[in-house]
């Protein structure tokens, strides 16, 4: 059976995998202020998450690399940031209000006329974005990067 050209491609990102200095204080950081499951481990070397609702067996995984590996350098090729998303506004800023009180490292706040999002530091310096995305029929213009602001009240904007 041959597959058309049309039919060749990915369906959506399965899973990241980061390299981290600390499984289990990554552990601690991805279960305790993103709220994520911990869906699987290899003690000491690497452990698995998922959302609490994906029925995912994992979209995150950590993989030890030791205590006295560099952090993520700005200046180099790969990954900037990883985002998990959220149901409402409301959520956005409740999640706002735990990375405050779990004294996250908040680095930036965006507005992408068609979502809105928090920027914050992983224990190793990886960023990560929380965000809201309004339903594609309530976009104002066409997508990411069209200069419209995000249509709703979001009071960290």
């Amino acid at each position: 059976m041959t597959v058309s050209a049309q039919k060749v491609g990915v369906r959506r990102l399965g899973h990241l995998v980061l390299r981290v200095r600390d499984v289990e204080r990554s552990e601690k950081f991805y279960t305790e202020v993103l709220g994520l499951i911990v869906t699987g481990k290899r003690p000491g070397r690497m452990v698995f998450f998922s959302g609490p609702e994906t029925g995912s067996s994992h979209e995150l995984a950590c993989m030890a690399v030791g205590t006295e590996a560099p952090g993520p350098e700005q200046d180099r090729v790969g990954l900037y940031h990883m985002a998990w998303q959220v149901d409402s506004v409301e959520e956005l800023e409740g999640f706002h209000r735990r990375l405050k009180e779990q004294d996250a490292t908040i680095v930036g706040y965006g507005d992408h006329g068609m979502s809105a999002g928090v920027y914050f530091l992983d224990p190793d310096g990886n960023e990560i974005e929380c965000y809201y995305e309004l339903p594609k029929e309530h976009w104002p213009g066409e997508g990411p990067a069209n200069g419209e602001k995000f249509p709703l009240p979001v009071s960290f904007l």
